[in-house]
């Protein structure tokens, strides 16, 4: 083990600090489930990717990667950060600006790690000039997170996630930009999002920023992305579009596993 950690001790920290909130509000109690699931995320693809002595670290990254999605809430009512603030910049503040890290860790030799994993969990991509320990830490964190985000999407109301109506969601067209970057293979870009079902689309595509063999064997274990696949909708136009991105989704996601196999 890289660090010396107590994941029992690591749990209790959490769930004091998150006491602090209102945790019958739905939207804690979510970022509170997402953080166990993530965390046990990370810790399978470390394993699976014959990272032993990294397992711990890769859950604990899991454990503390959302610790700024409390405090937006609060200041601000929303997760949403283009409407708020950068909910992985605040967290990497809330750690490592005001000491919290050592609540929950003693060791401090893989701070620099944690932090940049923490502060780079939802950028667009890994920023350039990582060390290759590091850019694995953060891939693996970053694949944990997508796919949960996946699951979240179909267990929680897509209205209350997009903060829209059923009948704009059901009825709105996927805009031709997100089509186009759909089509390109890679994660669509927040500006690029016009109407409701151009969020789905963009959750679908994280798929497509998945790093390890093992991220895309849990996608396809799981079935969520196969479930916002089949999004509903009562707009024609949609539909046929739902048509193209299942069928493009399919082919990638055969070719990669093949290759990454």
């Amino acid at each position: 083990m890289s660090i010396q950690m107590n994941r029992e001790h690591v749990k209790e920290v959490f769930r004091i600090y998150t006491d602090h909130y209102d945790s019958t509000d739905e939207k804690v109690r979510l970022k509170i489930d997402h953080t166990y699931r993530v965390a046990e995320l990370c810790e399978r693809i470390a394993l699976s990717a014959g990272l032993r002595e990294e397992a711990d670290l890769a859950w604990l990254t899991g454990m503390l990667h959302d610790i700024g999605r409390f405090e937006q809430l609060r200041r601000f009512g929303t997760f949403m950060d283009a409407e708020s603030v950068d909910h992985a910049a605040l967290g990497g503040d809330i750690l490592f600006r005001e000491g919290m890290i050592r609540k929950f860790l003693s060791d401090d030799r893989e701070d620099s790690l944690i932090e940049t994993a923490v502060r780079v969990h939802s950028a667009y991509r890994i920023p350039e000039g990582l060390d290759g320990r590091t850019r694995k830490l953060c891939a693996i964190l970053r694949d944990a997170d997508k796919i949960d985000i996946l699951k979240v999407n179909v267990e929680i109301p897509l209205e209350e996630i997009y903060n829209t109506t059923t009948e704009a969601l059901r009825n709105s067209q996927v805009t031709e930009a997100v089509m186009d970057a759909f089509f390109e293979h890679h994660c669509i870009l927040r500006s690029l999002k016009k109407t409701p079902v151009d969020h789905v689309v963009g959750h679908i595509s994280l798929t497509y920023e998945l790093v390890y063999p093992e991220s895309l064997k849990i996608v396809k274990e799981q079935g969520y992305l196969n479930r916002l696949l089949h999004f509903a909708s009562d707009n024609p136009k949609t539909r046929e579009q739902f048509a193209q991105i299942r069928e493009e989704m399919e082919r990638y996601l055969e070719t990669t596993m093949a290759r990454k196999q």
